[in-house]
């Protein structure tokens, strides 16, 4: 029997983040059919495009809308997710269906689309309380989690709806001048190692290898996972980011945050997931586990782990000058930027010592 408990769990709407329920009832009468009543609540977590639970005619939803405040782009393109979404489904079962999609502006004031909701578990900053896993057990869910990667890299992609998703040639030359611009675009102030890094980054860049399905923000706060058994992975979110590409970056990514027990004590206090607890693996075993899983040699892992540090920093400064600008009171965001420099000094280091792993 499930502990109910366990199971994800939406809040009350942020301040300044409402939908206009009467619109969406309009809406969703128009394109869904009649129902009864509609009732929202919000997923309080998660960075990015805003995710709500709807309750319409006795039935749960999840509705995503990108951000108040930002421009248009890939990175918040709802419909291009959702239109990977439903590509998706068919290749690879670990992703919701899609129910509708609404590029109307005038609806709730953005783009949105509707999918199934996928009850299950998602671990974050920590365990719950319920559940404290064993070390064995944690041990099992790196493997799951490496092995749901490996796997989401074997799907076919040349298939319609996804083989348009990106263009393979040169992505990692794209990315890396990508994430500076980012990062110059949303800089508030001047971070030393940031630029260090972002300097190095460019001139040690490995050339583009073969392509894949890249998801492009794969971690553990974004798998669902059996509460049953919490190393099983029932389903994969939050797919905004994804393309076809390198998956070494895909794997960069997921060690930008990978944090161990002995890194320093500022980024362990961020709360970016429970990688840091005794039982899973290390950045080290994780990069040997994928390329078993995998068959791909991934290169140099000093270089993976610093671009996805650098990334991890360049989204967080990304969500920082937001709420600086006012365009957000999430109180999640207000030290975003002390984040940002301890993730710049964790890739000097491991750029300093050459390895990634026991940087304390």
């Amino acid at each position: 029997m499930t502990d109910d408990s366990l199971i994800d769990a939406p809040a009350a709407v942020r301040r300044g983040e409402a939908i206009p329920l009467d619109a969406l009832r309009e809406w969703w009468t128009e394109t869904l059919g009649p129902v009864g009543s509609i009732d929202i609540e919000q997923f309080p977590s998660g960075f990015s495009n805003l995710t709500y639970l709807v309750r319409a005619g006795g039935d749960e939803f999840v509705l995503r809308r990108p951000p108040f405040g930002v421009k248009p782009g890939v990175a918040h393109d709802v419909l291009r997710e959702g239109r990977l979404l439903a590509a998706l489904r068919p290749a690879y079962e670990r992703v919701p269906a899609v129910i509708a999609l609404c590029d109307d502006v005038g609806v709730i004031g953005s783009p949105f689309f509707v999918m199934e909701r996928v009850r299950g578990l998602i671990l974050r900053a920590a365990l719950p309380r319920t559940l404290p896993l064993e070390k064995r057990q944690l041990r099992a869910l790196s493997e799951a989690v490496i092995d749901t990667l490996a796997g989401l890299h074997a799907v076919n992609w040349r298939v319609p709806g996804l083989e348009s998703l990106g263009r393979p040639e040169g992505y990692v030359e794209r990315q890396v001048a990508g994430w500076s611009r980012r990062w110059t675009a949303a800089r508030t102030g001047d971070v030393r190692s940031i630029e260090r890094v972002a300097a190095w980054l460019a001139e040690h860049a490995p050339v583009t290898g073969d392509a894949a399905l890249v998801h492009n923000d794969f971690k553990f706060d974004n798998l669902v996972l059996d509460p049953a058994d919490p190393t099983r992975v029932r389903a994969v979110l939050d797919w905004e980011m994804a393309t076809i590409g390198d998956p070494r970056l895909d794997l960069a990514t997921t060690l930008g945050y990978w944090l161990e027990a002995d890194d320093p004590p500022p980024l362990l206090q961020l709360g970016l997931g429970i990688t840091s607890l005794p039982g899973n693996w290390t950045r080290e075993q994780v990069v040997s586990a994928y390329e078993a899983a995998s068959g791909r040699s991934v290169g140099d892992p000093v270089w993976l782990l610093a671009f996805g540090l650098f990334k991890v920093a360049v989204i967080a400064q990304q969500i920082f000058a937001r709420y600086a600008a006012g365009h957000t009171s999430d109180p999640r965001f207000f030290q975003l930027d002390l984040a940002v420099a301890a993730l710049g000094d964790l890739a000097a280091r491991a750029i300093d010592e050459h390895r990634i792993s026991a940087l304390a």
